[in-house]
């Protein structure tokens, strides 16, 4: 399988968004703050509470698979399972993240949404766009 570039620039993307998200446990309540994650997980991360921590593993662990899969689809590491269908899901996921990102805060007084400022939504959104764009960009070389 030769090199996909693209998608090597996509794992890599997906590799950066895990270690931001553990670098917030190590930062504290402020990088929580910071990078979004709402006054409730800071506020749990300042009292000494599992959950921001746990939340945070897990979600560094599922962009590390995703940066894995990129990889893996790029050539640069041996071929995961169901790597096609993966790769699309995670296009999927980070597109209709992004998409939804950039309306739903405009569109629903729902608490859960507006624990987060518009910031948030509008700069994470773009960022989802963006690294779902390389992961389409990359998939789509792999079905050439």
């Amino acid at each position: 399988m030769p090199r996909n570039n693209v998608l090597i620039i996509a794992g890599c993307l997906s590799f950066l968004a895990a270690v931001l998200h553990i670098s917030c446990i190590f930062g504290g309540p402020e990088w929580y703050r910071f990078f979004g994650a709402g006054e409730r997980m800071a506020q749990m991360a300042a009292a000494g509470d599992s959950y921001p921590t746990i939340a945070t593993l897990v979600i560094a662990a599922i962009l590390s698979g995703w940066g894995f899969y990129a990889f893996s689809g790029a050539g640069l590491i041996v071929k995961l399972p169901l790597l096609k269908t993966c790769l699309v899901l995670i296009t999927a996921v980070y597109l209709i993240r992004g998409v939804a990102g950039l309306i739903l805060p405009f569109v629903t007084s729902d608490p859960v949404v507006h624990q987060n400022s518009i910031t948030f939504w509008v700069v994470s959104s773009i960022i989802c766009c963006i690294y779902g764009t390389f992961y389409l960009l990359g998939t789509k070389q792999l079905f050439r």
